[in-house]
């Protein structure tokens, strides 16, 4: 079982659109493996902010979980609701899975152990683990297109994006610093 998560966590690392494309990766277990990906691609975060800031490390856990339903949600959302192809019926499990294999290489941030080495490993991860989303959701969908799986994660991003700043934006309303 161990050998068959590394064979996941590898084979998204290489940008394997196999990995998606393979039935028996999204067996029972698979859900599981997503899960924990998504959980160490968080404490990885927080190990390289670490070295900078410091950061919770079962807080990152849990905001890793969130972010990936959030993505899971609006991938969904967007290339099966809104905009699927003829050929697109996936159910939401296998794009929550998708998601999840397709951050995989967010646990190269565990190397950021200097801020030196900070800024451009998780720069490269956070392209890598785009590339991987770009991947995963064309495979998934079984999109014809890479342009319109492009726009498929880049639109879930540039909302997740904007609801984060306006969270930021309105949780610094409410700090004291109004009063100064």
């Amino acid at each position: 079982m161990f050998a068959e998560f590394l064979n996941i966590i590898f084979k998204s690392i290489k940008l394997d659109k196999t990995l998606y494309s393979d039935s028996k990766n999204f067996g029972e277990a698979a859900i599981y493996f997503a899960g924990l990906i998504m959980i160490l691609d968080g404490v990885a975060g927080a190990v390289a902010a670490n070295t900078v800031v410091k950061t919770a490390i079962g807080m990152s856990g849990l905001t890793a979980i969130l972010t990936w339903f959030i993505w899971a949600i609006f991938i969904y959302v967007i290339g099966v609701k809104l905009f699927p192809d003829k050929q697109t019926k996936v159910p939401f499990k296998k794009v929550l899975i998708a998601v999840g294999f397709a951050h995989a290489p967010g646990l190269i941030r565990f190397f950021a152990l200097t801020p030196e080495l900070m800024i451009p490993i998780i720069f490269l991860t956070q392209f890598w683990i785009f590339a991987g989303l770009i991947i995963s959701t064309k495979q998934i969908l079984n999109l014809k297109s890479n342009f319109k799986s492009f726009g498929i994660v880049f639109l879930s991003f540039l909302i997740i994006a904007f609801l984060s700043i306006s969270f930021v934006m309105s949780r610094m309303n409410a700090l004291p610093i109004n009063s100064i």
